[in-house]
């Protein structure tokens, strides 16, 4: 399979990378990609052919795979409508709803679209997927392919579920890495040095993402067993639960949720 990238930002650089560590072809990869930099950098870490621009040629491909800002969307759409014939299109932009591109792309269908995250760059990525009615299994297939190559994938059935996806595992990189700030800042205003401070933050919270990952349990019984009757994790529970940490933390996810759908509607309009 032919897989042409629009945009050699982070997350294609990521795909790319995965791609070929699973043994994909360097030949049968390219990108289309505006900064000089930047294909300079793809060609030397990857080996795969560059593009400035989106000619037919780079458009020869199975799978198009759409990795550009959700604001270069549109313009983006408008070049590559035109070279469109049979190719699957995947976008990775957040935000930009299926009915939208379609109608850019002049009411193309054949469209996944889909919501990593950043733990991609190291190949840890969880990634969501929506396909229109006019994919087929194959198809669905491929995008699966290729996000695989930079971690997990799950499918969902109703494109509006990704508003909260993106709430939870899209920005939720940010939401642990808030925690760790916290747990880290806790440990040096107790006294300890500084570096000591980040290894015990960072791989404690490493450490039970792994235990918990690795059990069938749910978290709470792993909760649970941590915590011992008039011990110091109940002192700090009751502390955080004092504090409505929990409920702060779903308000929190509701918000973003709710952004991811004003972005929706605010980068839809004509």
């Amino acid at each position: 399979m032919k897989v042409t990238f629009i945009g050699g930002g982070n997350m294609a650089s990521a795909m790319i990378g995965g791609l070929l560590a699973q043994g994909w072809p360097a030949a049968d990869l390219c990108v289309v990609e505006i900064a000089g930099a930047a294909r300079e950098r793809l060609e030397r870490e990857f080996a795969v052919t560059t593009w400035a621009a989106l000619d037919a040629v780079a458009a020869v491909a199975d799978c198009i795979v759409i990795a550009v800002k959700p604001q270069q969307m549109r313009e983006t759409a408008r070049g590559l409508r035109a070279r469109l014939a049979s190719q699957l299109v995947i976008t990775i932009a957040a935000g930009i709803r299926l009915a939208d591109l379609g109608r850019w792309l002049g009411d193309y269908r054949r469209l996944v679209r889909v919501m990593p995250n950043t733990p991609a760059l190291v190949r840890a990525g969880i990634s969501a997927l929506y396909a229109s009615d006019g994919v087929s299994t194959e198809e669905r297939s491929r995008a699966e392919a290729i996000l695989g190559a930079v971690g997990r994938t799950v499918w969902v059935e109703r494109e509006d579920l990704l508003d909260a996806i993106t709430a939870v595992s899209g920005s939720g990189p940010a939401y642990v890495y808030y925690f760790i700030e916290a747990l880290e800042q806790a440990a040096k205003e107790l006294g300890l040095p500084a570096e000591t401070a980040r290894q015990l933050a960072m791989e404690t919270f490493s450490g039970a993402a792994r235990l918990a990952l690795g059990s069938s349990d749910p978290v709470a019984t792993l909760r649970e067993r941590v915590t011992s009757k008039g011990g110091t994790t109940e002192r700090a529970l009751k502390a955080l639960e004092a504090d409505r940490v929990k409920e702060a933390i779903v308000r929190a996810v509701r918000a973003a949720a709710e952004r991811s759908r004003e972005l929706g509607d605010e980068l839809g309009r004509e």
